[in-house]
């Protein structure tokens, strides 16, 4: 009897959990990984435009429209929101279908890079496929922040799609108005 309150107890917490997702912290990695990454993604965009310019004819003159075509075929587009406030800048990122172990977060004081990859190999084949649509299993996005932030101390969740970081400013600088002072006087 004891067993089955405990097997029903555990099936209703397994429940609450799918229907309430616990937020978890993705990992925050060094900027050179992401530099790599970004050498990686870069080398296969190049290959992908350029295997669209050789089936478009080789025309010249719509290199930027087959770089375009590529990236959005090998990427999947983060839609961003950066908010500032006096102490700190949250960042909100659209991440859909990533868990927190494929995501990295690559924080440097004016650069916030987040990049992920997801595996699926999800194959179907029954019946005629009439329409079909991809997604990419790859983001990558890196955003220019408006103020110096101090890297060791964000913190990041990612519940319901959504990755959410919250980064503290940097302490501004102090700058000793007195020695300045004292300097001028001594030149006079």
């Amino acid at each position: 009897m004891a067993e089955r309150a405990a097997a029903a107890q555990q099936t209703a917490k397994s429940l609450a959990i799918q229907a309430n997702p616990v937020a978890t912290t993705p990992k925050f990695v060094e900027p050179q990984a992401v530099y790599n990454r970004l050498n990686e993604l870069y080398d296969a965009i190049a290959r992908r435009a350029f295997e669209i310019f050789e089936s478009d004819g080789s025309a010249v003159g719509r290199d930027l429209d087959h770089w375009f075509k590529a990236e959005a075929e090998l990427l999947h587009p983060a839609h961003v929101a950066v908010r500032e406030a006096d102490d700190a800048i949250t960042v909100r990122a659209e991440v859909p279908g990533f868990s927190a172990n494929e995501l990295q977060v690559s924080l440097e004081p004016r650069r916030l890079t987040i990049s992920g990859k997801k595996q699926s190999n999800v194959e179907e084949k029954k019946g005629n496929v009439i329409y079909s649509e991809r997604c990419s299993n790859e983001i990558l996005r890196s955003i220019e922040l408006p103020v110096e932030v101090d890297a060791s101390r964000a913190t990041s969740t990612l519940s319901n799609g959504i990755l959410e970081l919250s980064i503290p400013k940097q302490a501004a600088k102090k700058v000793p108005v007195q020695a300045a002072a004292q300097a001028k006087s001594a030149g006079a």
